[in-house]
């Protein structure tokens, strides 16, 4: 027989307890992708589709949704039933939506609610060997000697690697001229070839062309340096004090999502990317696990819009339709 006090620890207990479902998921889990198969994010996706199915014992299932820069994958997402069981997954260059489309299908502080920052890793500025520079400070030096002539390109108009480097551009207060690509691969074959002299990748990608010589790196793009390259040092070190630009891999579901489905699905995930596996292969591509809380990862989407907003209105990019 329970005592009273026994009876009120049992309650105090009863009300401290998660209000989340106890049945949740009750079905099969989407991550959206609003990219192409084969991509950086899709891998990501896929990697914490694998875990989180062992752990929720439902079938999750990465789908693709490419277009417009991730707008039609993540109006999907916020159009979506919001009960936990549809996620979207993005990259960094998800905050220049907002400011390079005119009449952005979603809004997004309302219709998509922060999960969690799964892991952030750093950019590295570039050069082509023929280019006469060894850190960022020299290629200040060369590019305000010769504005305009030194190019660089990026994976497309508003991509984290074009923010890069005309966040470089403007702390430096030079000007290179940017050329837009439609991807990597186009960006990346004319950076080897010599067509353009500047550009801001995949660290991991791009560390075998490093190493070999076709590619000279002055600096990575985040406040510390690399686990994975600790040779290389930061920008900051090399000449722009202040300088960061570093990439990121989230998970959104739609805004109207209950807080204890979102609680549920940020400590599903914590649990996945913490996984000794799921970490040895995040830190080997350069990724340091992050994990942060809704809040947490609320609070740098914020931040991040608003940076890159100032970017691309202090270069007069104009939203298009």
């Amino acid at each position: 027989m329970k005592t009273t006090s026994g009876m009120a620890l049992v309650a105090l207990l009863a009300a401290a307890a998660p209000a989340w479902p106890q049945a949740f998921p009750t079905g099969p889990m989407r991550i959206v992708v609003p990219f192409n198969a084969g991509g950086s994010t899709d891998i990501m996706a896929r990697t914490v589709a694998q875990r989180l199915n062992e752990r929720v014992r439902q079938p999750v299932v990465v789908e693709n949704r490419p277009g417009a820069n991730g707008t039609i994958g993540t109006t999907y997402v916020a159009r979506s039933a919001p009960d936990g069981h549809t996620m979207l997954l993005v990259q960094a260059s998800f905050v220049s939506n907002p400011s390079l489309y005119r009449n952005l299908p979603y809004n997004q502080a309302r219709d998509l609610a922060a999960v969690t920052n799964l892991a952030s890793g750093p950019l590295v500025l570039v050069v082509h060997p023929s280019l006469p520079v060894a850190s960022a400070k020299q290629l200040i030096a060369l590019a305000r000697a010769h504005p305009g002539e030194i190019n660089f390109g990026s994976p497309g108009t508003g991509s984290i690697s074009h923010l890069a480097c005309e966040l470089f551009n403007m702390m430096a207060g030079i000007k290179m001229t940017h050329i837009p690509y439609k991807g990597t691969g186009g960006a990346l074959a004319d950076m080897l070839s010599g067509q353009i002299s500047f550009y801001a990748p995949n660290l991991f990608l791009s560390l075998p062309y490093i190493k070999a010589g076709r590619l000279r790196a002055l600096g990575v793009t985040s406040p510390q340096r690399s686990p994975i390259a600790p040779e290389l040092p930061t920008i900051d070190e090399t000449g722009l004090r202040g300088y960061e630009s570093t990439t990121w891999y989230g998970v959104f579901v739609p805004g109207a999502t209950p807080r204890d489905l979102v609680s549920r699905l940020q400590q599903e995930l914590a649990h996945v990317v913490n996984l000794p596996d799921v970490k040895e292969r995040l830190t080997a591509d350069g990724l340091t696990p992050l994990a942060s809380t809704p809040d947490q990862f609320s609070e740098q989407v914020t931040r991040e819009t608003a940076k890159t907003t100032r970017i691309i209105q202090a270069i007069g990019l104009k939203a298009t339709d």
